[in-house]
């Protein structure tokens, strides 16, 4: 019996198929290089195709999200508070290195979407579970902030400008601000930041997140309450 032949049948255009491919652009290109247009063409449809599983660009962003989201795993079952949180923040963190591009995208949602909050419910259940009360767990959600998806703003921002201009522009500014030159000059960081640009390298965070984790468990022991008198503390 003869077989017959041609080109394989493209797989029929889905709403994961969509959100897959936008974020292997990204990845690829970068999140500016992202359009409809691009997009559609890289998939090999018409423009209008896409909007029938995204509304709009708002939409595919919000997408794009759930899917690195989705990415970040469950803590090792059995840990302690402590332990789970860390773990998945690490996680969380794992699934920036892997899409650079995905924090910019992150700072930019006004409505967090289903994964978002799902994800938001289980890292409040983590301390919840671990003995936390509702009045600590809101403060602490507050001190976490980006945290708690792996990434943190940079106070240095890196200047973009050619090596020996920048070395000239710190020597400029070092008469008048020397304790942060001194810190700028600081040697220790990787070259390229893990999460986007400046010195924001795993060491850092890490150490931030450990200083964190271990005041919030000192308060968790103390009983401490927002509305408590903490003159005597």
């Amino acid at each position: 019996m003869a077989h017959q032949t041609g080109t394989p049948r493209r797989a029929p255009l889905s709403r994961a198929r969509v959100l897959s491919a936008a974020v292997a652009l990204a990845d690829d290109a970068g999140i500016d290089s992202l359009s409809m247009r691009k997009l559609s063409q890289d998939l090999g449809v018409v423009p209008m195709a896409l909007y029938k599983h995204v509304a709009n660009k708002e939409e595919l962003l919000d997408g794009m999200v759930d899917v690195i989201v989705g990415e970040i795993g469950p803590p090792d079952p059995g840990v302690d508070w402590k332990a789970a949180v860390r773990q998945r923040i690490l996680s969380a963190r794992r699934a920036l290195l892997r899409h650079p591009w995905a924090s910019r995208v992150l700072e930019t949602r006004t409505t967090p979407t289903p994964a978002v909050l799902d994800y938001q419910d289980s890292m409040i259940g983590m301390f919840r579970d671990g003995g936390f009360s509702v009045d600590l767990t809101h403060h602490v959600m507050h001190a976490l902030g980006s945290r708690m998806f792996g990434f943190t703003q940079e106070l240095f921002e890196a200047p973009s400008m050619e090596p020996h201009v920048q070395a000239a522009a710190l020597r400029q500014m070092s008469a008048r601000y020397p304790h942060i030159v001194a810190i700028a000059l600081r040697t220790d960081h990787d070259e390229g930041s893990v999460v986007g640009l400046g010195c924001d390298d795993q060491f850092e965070f890490e150490f931030a997140l450990d200083l964190l984790l271990d005041g919030f468990d000192r308060l968790r022991l103390r009983g401490w309450s927002s509305t408590a008198d903490l003159s005597d503390a």
